[in-house]
């Protein structure tokens, strides 16, 4: 019967925890829907017109029914950013895409087609669009998985390879975002 007990009073302040610590991080300012984080004080300070360029890479395929956490992180990047006062103006993101995580950029017809589902990723996609963020594939991997150019969602740009993106993104200035 203790050993009951202690299970549910530990049970109760781990889920109170996580509750506690959920409400912590909102989505917004810019990003309405996606990009939950976290205001924080702050001891490592950017000035307000700070730009940033900064390019992430992406592998690994997202779950079926839900949307890719990396790239998620870049609607978090953008929140969190402009809620820390920097102007969207000035923040240019890029997200290289290589391997299976492809699959996360196809259009309506081409994942029900190769997927038998629909793309969880396309709204949080298009958004980040309309905020000037860039997704390139690695056009090795396109070929590799049989993926033409027309069935990747509106917008989306196919290089040499993801070597060849990287390399390109950083003689423009972006800096590789190793998270």
């Amino acid at each position: 019967m203790k050993s009951h007990c202690l299970y549910l009073i530990v049970t109760l302040v781990i889920a109170c925890g996580v509750s506690a610590s959920d409400n912590k991080f909102n989505t917004g300012p810019l990003i309405k829907q996606y990009g939950p984080n976290a205001t924080v004080e702050t001891t490592f300070k950017f000035p307000e017109t700070t730009g940033f360029k900064v390019a992430f890479d992406l592998a690994d395929a997202g779950p079926d029914d839900d949307v890719n956490r990396r790239i998620n992180s870049l609607a978090r990047f953008l929140n969190m950013h402009v809620q820390a006062g920097v102007n969207p103006d000035n923040i240019e993101l890029a997200l290289v895409v290589h391997g299976k995580a492809l699959h996360d950029l196809l259009n309506d017809q081409a994942s029900k087609n190769k997927l038998s589902r629909r793309n969880p990723n396309k709204p949080l996609i298009e958004e980040l669009m309309k905020h000037n963020v860039s997704f390139i594939v690695c056009g090795q991997s396109s070929t590799y998985y049989d993926i033409a150019n027309d069935e990747f969602l509106p917008g989306v740009k196919v290089a040499l390879s993801a070597m060849t993106a990287h390399a390109l993104l950083q003689q423009q200035g972006y800096t590789l975002n190793p998270f």
